[in-house]
C-alpha cells in the first residue's frame, strides 16, 4: 500500500486555491487536509494537521508567506506558487522545494509535486530527515512577526526604536513594549533597511528616526539618546556608522 501524504493549500485567491486542489487529483497518494485563504488560517493548518507539504503563497495580506514560516518551529516542504518573481533567487538559496511562478501549467505543477513525492518517499522508506525547509527571508525586512502563546504581533520596522543583544535571542523593543525573537543581531543587521538602522555597539541596533541626540561619554566614546529618553551605549565604529546621519 503506498504512503498517504497530507498536504496543506495556502492562497488568499480562491482560484489559485482550486487550481492546485484540480492538479492535485492526479495524485492519489497526496491528500488535501485543508485550504487556506490567509497566513493565520495557514499557521493554524499546519499546527492542527502536522502535513507533509504545503503550497505557498508569498504575498497575501495580514500575513505573508515568509512571515507564518518564521512562525513554524517545525516547517514542513515548502512549494512556493506565486505571482512574483523577486523571492525566487532567495528561496532557492534556502532551500526551497520548488518556485511555480504563476500561471503555471500542469506539466510544469507535475514536476514540482514528483520531486517533493521522490523526497518525501525517500524519507519514509529510510527514516531520514522530515523534509524540513530552513528558513526564508527576503531582502529587507519590513514587517516582523511575533509569536507569544496563542497571540501573533505583526510589527512593522518603522516601528522599532532599537534591537538588543539577549544571549541566542534579540529583544525589539517599540513604544508598545519589547518582543523577543529566535535571531541573531547579524540577521537583523544583515536584513532591515540600512538607510534606517545602524548596528550601534555589539548589543544595539537602533532606528535612526528614534535618535533625539548624541552625548559624549566617559574618555572618546558616546551615547545615543533616543526621544524616549532610552540611553544606548556607542562603540568608535558605531559612531563613525552614525556620522553619516548625524554629521
Amino acid at each position: 500500500m503506498s504512503t498517504q501524504y497530507k498536504a496543506i493549500i495556502i492562497d488568499d485567491e480562491e482560484l489559485a486555491r482550486s487550481l492546485v486542489r484540480r492538479y492535485l487529483e492526479s495524485f492519489p497518494t497526496i491528500e488535501v487536509v485543508a485550504a487556506c485563504s490567509n497566513g493565520f488560517e495557514g499557521l493554524k493548518a499546519i499546527e492542527q494537521h502536522q502535513p507533509h507539504l504545503v503550497f505557498l503563497d508569498i504575498q497575501m495580506p495580514k500575513l505573508t508567506g515568509f512571515e507564518m514560516l518564521e512562525l513554524l518551529d517545525k516547517k514542513p516542504m515548502i512549494i512556493f506558487t506565486t505571482a512574483y518573481d523577486a523571492f525566487a533567487i532567495k528561496a532557492f538559496e534556502e532551500n526551497a522545494l520548488d518556485y511555480l511562478l504563476k500561471p503555471f501549467s500542469a506539466e510544469r505543477f507535475e514536476k514540482a509535486v514528483n520531486k517533493a513525492l521522490g523526497q518525501l518517499n525517500q524519507v519514509t522508506n529510510h527514516s531520514k530527515k522530515d523534509g524540513t525547509i530552513p528558513m526564508l527571508t527576503t531582502d529587507s525586512i519590513e514587517r516582523i512577526a511575533i509569536k507569544q502563546g496563542t497571540k501573533i504581533h505583526i510589527i512593522p520596522s518603522e516601528n522599532i526604536d532599537y534591537l538588543e543583544a539577549h544571549g541566542d535571542y534579540v529583544l525589539i523593543h517599540t513604544p508598545d513594549g519589547r518582543y523577543i525573537k529566535e535571531k541573531t543581531m547579524k540577521y537583523y543587521e544583515s536584513n532591515l533597511n540600512q538607510q534606517q538602522f545602524v548596528r550601534i555597539h555589539r548589543s544595539f541596533i537602533v532606528n535612526v528616526n528614534r535618535i533625539a541626540r548624541i552625548e559624549n561619554f566617559e574618555k572618546e566614546s558616546h551615547l545615543v539618546i533616543l526621544k524616549n529618553d532610552v540611553r544606548l551605549k556607542v562603540s568608535s565604529e558605531g559612531y563613525k556608522l552614525l556620522k553619516q546621519y548625524w554629521g
